[in-house]
């Protein structure tokens, strides 16, 4: 069981193993040269970083270094003192490069007298995936333990009449399922549980987390996944108000009210970490959904039409939608012209045009107040300094100045990437059989796919557009969307078309239909009890990992108390 939950001995040769956080190890260092020399280290993450000292050699003490083993890591050894930073245009004594670094390993690092350096394992380290089964194993066994439990009672407590109020009921709930699509409530539910759960740490694991810049990982699908939905929603949503005669200008004014209150509960939470109003954040999620849903739900309700137009030939039916679509379209058009324009045509003081960098001592520390181009300079002017996101990932990689990632400037893809889901939504209303719908969605997706690619040059770090969430890139539009279309194809298969799978869905379809409740709650309980607890330093990925599955399950849970309850709440 030690191998699953990453246990090492509290003390090894008088280091406190317990000590160091998850992907740290313990790095000693020798030095035999015959002058004083200065260790340099650059992590594979910082990409076109100079290196960064870390201390000169021999030591003034015998503490060994805590150095990452998350990615890895290049040591070089120079002569003299190159500063804070150390670019490759200086010749070294020595340069090593390891990739086999390990959480709670102990490692050594000797200078020898004639200018070579020699690496050695004291201590290996531990493997850190193997948390993923303990995980799975504990939850497995609880939720049986659950599911033995609830039938004990319900053979304890069931009667008939139980039973024909549940057979009435399940024929009911059946009914009313197959006027509503549940894939998009599990959709929607997919995306709260996940963003739960990497909110809550996803165990320390760095490609659950979100990228320090350029990248994808599991983190950044998130939040453009729960928009594109969103998207998706609103022509069904209008279609059914104009249907019961509301008037444009009425439905109008529900979006407005629904778009300013999304926009206050943002504010809100933002306070909890401090409510001088000197230094309040003023945008974040919730008022990035509010932004993009005033603007994608009025524009749509402007462009829709009371009466449905039936095409007469097939190539009408063929391209339908997008007819329909097409003053939707326009707009679309408008803002990715807009978002370039300023992008690569906006002059920013100080900073080189079409700039996309994190600044700090990216591309070399060439322009370390950059951040962003023209993105963080847009929101710095409107918003300020002191109400802009102070501690961006870039910060802790790049050594990045303030930058927001749901600021201003990055509101303008989002409409487009609301419009996307927009048009995936207009499919539903337009095909009527489920073949034309995800063909549809398919094509559609890999066109966007292939984009998105196309963009970022199908690499991480290249392209004219890379992939980033932070500045909500066009190619991180275009990817994010492409995956969303995928998804969203197979749960309303599974799910909406093969009804013999609709177990399928479950949990997340409940989850998704109280998808604001579960938002709000978990980030106003984010830390007490139940929802969160520590034990000891909680410096493994199992513990993280359990910690936060655990907070998740309680969110499902709470979920399907309140789908019990049938108890659903919407602004």
């Amino acid at each position: 069981m030690s191998l699953f939950v990453e246990y090492t001995e509290p003390q090894w040769r008088n280091l406190d193993m317990r000590a160091l956080s998850v992907d740290e190890a313990y790095l000693y260092l020798a030095s035999h040269f015959p002058e004083r020399t200065y260790l340099y280290t650059l992590s594979d993450e910082c990409y076109t970083c100079p290196y960064t000292k870390v201390k000169a050699l021999p030591a003034d003490d015998d503490e060994p270094l805590r150095l990452s083993s998350a990615y890895a890591l290049n040591f070089k050894i120079f002569e003299h003192d190159q500063g804070h930073y150390a670019y490759d245009n200086v010749s070294s004594l020595c340069w090593l490069r390891r990739t086999d670094l390990q959480e709670f390993g102990v490692y050594n690092l000797t200078l020898d007298a004639n200018g070579t350096c020699a690496f050695a394992v004291d201590k290996p380290g531990v493997p850190i995936n193997y948390a993923f089964l303990a995980v799975f194993v504990l939850v497995a066994a609880l939720l049986i333990l659950l599911k033995l439990a609830s039938c004990a009672w319900r053979c304890y407590r069931y009667d008939e009449a139980d039973a024909a109020a549940d057979s009435i009921g399940a024929a009911a709930a059946k009914a009313t399922q197959r006027k509503r699509l549940r894939s998009l409530d599990t959709f929607r539910g997919l995306s709260i549980v996940l963003m739960i759960f990497v909110n809550s740490g996803g165990g320390g694991y760095t490609w659950i987390e979100h990228a320090a810049w350029n990248g994808l990982h599991l983190a950044d699908l998130v939040f453009p996944s729960f928009l594109w939905i969103m998207g998706v929603c609103i022509p069904l949503s209008v279609k059914s108000q104009l249907s019961r005669g509301s008037s444009k200008s009425r439905i109008c004014l529900r979006i407005l009210w629904r778009s300013i209150k999304l926009f206050a509960i943002g504010i809100c939470l933002n306070s909890m970490s401090g409510t001088n109003l000197e230094q309040l954040r003023l945008m974040g999620v919730l008022q990035r959904f509010g932004v993009a849903f005033l603007v994608v739900g009025i524009l749509h309700t402007l462009c829709s039409r009371r009466e449905p137009i039936s095409p007469q030939s097939s190539w009408q039916r063929a391209v339908h939608d997008v007819c329909l679509f097409s003053g939707e379209l326009a707009v679309l058009l408008a803002l990715v012209a807009t978002y370039l324009g300023l992008t690569f045509g906006l002059r920013v003081p100080g900073c080189p045009r079409g700039y996309l960098g994190p600044g700090g001592k990216h591309d070399y520390n060439a322009n370390p107040q950059c951040i962003g181009g023209a993105a963080g300079y847009v929101d710095l002017q409107v918003l300020g300094q002191a109400h802009i996101y102070q501690h961006p990932t870039a910060k802790y990689v790049y050594d990045s100045t303030a930058f927001d990632p749901e600021g201003i400037f990055g509101c303008i893809l989002s409409v487009v990437q609301v419009l996307l889901g927009g048009f995936a939504g207009l499919t539903l209303l337009v095909h009527s059989t489920w073949q034309s719908r995800i063909r549809r969605w398919l094509v559609l997706a890999i066109l966007l796919g292939l984009i998105g690619g196309a963009l970022c040059g199908f690499s991480r770090e290249g392209g004219a557009i890379p992939v980033n969430k932070n500045l909500w890139s066009l190619s991180f539009v275009c990817v994010t969307a492409s995956l969303a279309l995928v998804i969203l194809s197979l749960l309303y298969y599974f799910i909406d078309v093969r009804e013999r799978w609709s177990w399928s869905g479950y949990p997340f379809t409940e989850c998704g239909m109280n998808a604001i409740v579960m938002y709000v709650g978990h980030s106003v309980m984010h830390k007490m009890l139940p929802w969160h607890w520590r034990i000891g330093p909680m410096n493994t990925h199992f513990m993280l990992l359990l910690e936060a599955t655990w907070n998740t399950l309680v969110w499902v849970g709470i979920a399907l108390y309140l789908d019990a309850r049938e108890f659903y709440y919407s602004l």
